[in-house]
């Protein structure tokens, strides 16, 4: 492409001044200062390569069975660049997406998934690697959910004048133990605010991100059980880190705890979805959405191409055992429970409790749900749970379920 400058000398100078302050603007800060505006994009026989005139911050691709396409949404980008389709792509559509996003739709002449994918050290190139499926592949990759891809930091490059020397301290045996509160006589409830870190679970329309939603809700559903006085509270994260799925009821199962509460957004490509869940374990899916969630949620351990929860094959046949059914029943009448309590509070899905394959309820000896606690992806949905009245509703609920859940348990004692 052939780029003309108009203009006086003098206005063509300040123009690349300002470009210059603030490519180092987004250098310092480590994201892109201004939207970049797609270059190019070139398809081949196994790849679609997109090119930026400047650095972009994340990028998602995901599949969309409908109408056999390939979606690509870039934040803080716009439409623009030569666009050619060819190959298996038979049309390219772009237009805004999520207030300063960009959405790019590749039409498919044929079931093609992206199989890998990544973005250049400058944060101005997203290649996506092709693979040829068939439809039941296709499908299943659709189930699977997104895939997000991150730019490396990348800074001004300057020769250095002087080295500095930092001693590198032993390599930490496991993750530190989350602090535990209230009275050591009473029960623990262990708190899993999902995804976090390099992993920011679901996106919403308007940019809210699930990672950030689990952490506000988990820490109100603790302020909210240790205003009751009747448990103990640990939350696997209180801050913005990323954690293995084994890692996460791995910590519960250290502490020894009680109970176990891993707080989630659902999400998927239709608005019009809503109301909350609640998933307990089962080697075989309810339904269709469970499947979808399961598929979606176990991959969260695969960050970079490296699959962090890599376990022997026999361990889920191991787990579902006779010592495990008894946790397995108590956390599905735990879930029920919390159906029951929650009705009254707050937007609930009619089939509320679902049971699915999920990674992270797989404690063998501690009653474990994962709590769905609304559709990111519906604006109603959304605003309730970025909402202090949203959360405190919710908290609500979690606190009268453990309440009687654990009332039950003194009586059968």
């Amino acid at each position: 492409m052939a780029f003309r400058w108009t203009g006086s000398a003098v206005a063509r100078h300040g123009r690349r001044m300002v470009a210059i302050n603030a490519l180092l603007l987004g250098w310092l800060s480590g994201v892109p200062a201004l939207a970049a505006t797609v270059q190019s994009i070139a398809i081949g026989r196994t790849q679609i390569v997109i090119r930026f005139d400047a650095p972009v911050g994340s990028g998602v691709s995901q599949i969309l069975t409908g109408r056999r396409q390939i979606a690509v949404d870039i934040a803080n980008a716009t439409p623009g660049g030569t666009v050619r389709s060819g190959g298996v792509v038979t049309r390219i559509t772009q237009r805004r997406h999520g207030g300063s996003g960009l959405r790019m739709l590749f039409d498919l002449s044929e079931p093609v998934i992206v199989a890998d994918g990544g973005f250049d050290s400058q944060g101005r190139e997203l290649t996506l690697a092709l693979r040829r499926v068939d439809d039941a592949a296709f499908a299943q990759a659709s189930i699977a959910g997104p895939l997000n891809f991150f730019p490396v930091t990348f800074a001004a490059r300057a020769a250095p004048r002087y080295k500095v020397s930092i001693p590198v301290p032993p390599r930490a045996r496991g993750i530190t133990l989350p602090r535990v509160e209230g009275d050591d006589m009473r029960p623990l409830v262990v708190i899993d605010a999902g995804h976090g870190g390099v992993d920011p679970g679901a996106i919403g329309p308007d940019g809210l991100r699930e990672k950030d939603v689990t952490l506000k809700v988990a820490k109100a559903i603790r302020d909210a059980l240790l205003a009751s006085g009747r448990v103990r509270v640990a939350l696997t994260r209180s801050d913005d880190r990323f954690l293995v799925l084994r890692e996460r009821y791995g910590v519960a199962r250290r502490l020894r705890g009680d109970l176990f509460i891993s707080v989630h957004c659902d999400s998927t490509g239709s608005e019009g979805a809503s109301g909350a869940t609640a998933y307990t374990l089962s080697e075989v899916a309810s339904d269709k959405e469970a499947a979808r969630l399961a598929a979606r949620e176990n991959k969260a351990d695969v960050i970079s191409g490296v699959n962090l929860g890599e376990a022997p094959a026999d361990v889920s046949s191991i787990l579902i055992d006779l010592t495990q059914r008894e946790t397995m029943n108590a956390s599905a009448t735990f879930a029920r429970l919390l159906g029951r309590e929650a009705k009254p509070l707050m937007p609930l899905k009619p089939n509320f409790h679902r049971m699915a394959s999920l990674m992270v309820l797989k404690a063998p000896d501690m009653p474990s749900i994962l709590f769905e606690t609304g559709y990111i992806s519906n604006p109603q949905d959304a605003a309730f749970l970025d909402s202090d009245e949203g959360r405190q509703r919710i908290a609500e609920s979690v606190t009268r379920a453990v309440t009687v859940h654990f009332a039950r348990r003194m009586v059968a004692r």
